[in-house]
């Protein structure tokens, strides 16, 4: 699969969006009653990348897991 999107921001910003875990925490939820509390990128091959996605009700939430390839 392959999602592509145009976002109005320099390359430098787009890479720290998608690769910094302080910035992914501030904008990796679905919607406002979901929040991602915490986020560990290993930015290398064979690394990992995980995000853990929360209700903010606090009523589920589970880890979203991938490696770099």
């Amino acid at each position: 699969m392959a999602i592509e999107t145009h976002v109005p921001v320099s390359p430098e910003a787009a890479w720290q969006a998608f690769n910094e875990p302080k910035a992914i925490t501030q904008w990796n939820f679905a919607t406002r009653e979901w929040c991602c509390p915490r986020a560990e990128v290993e930015l290398q091959p064979g690394g990992r990348n995980v995000a853990r996605m929360e209700a903010r009700d606090g009523s589920m939430g589970f880890d979203f897991k991938g490696n770099f390839e």
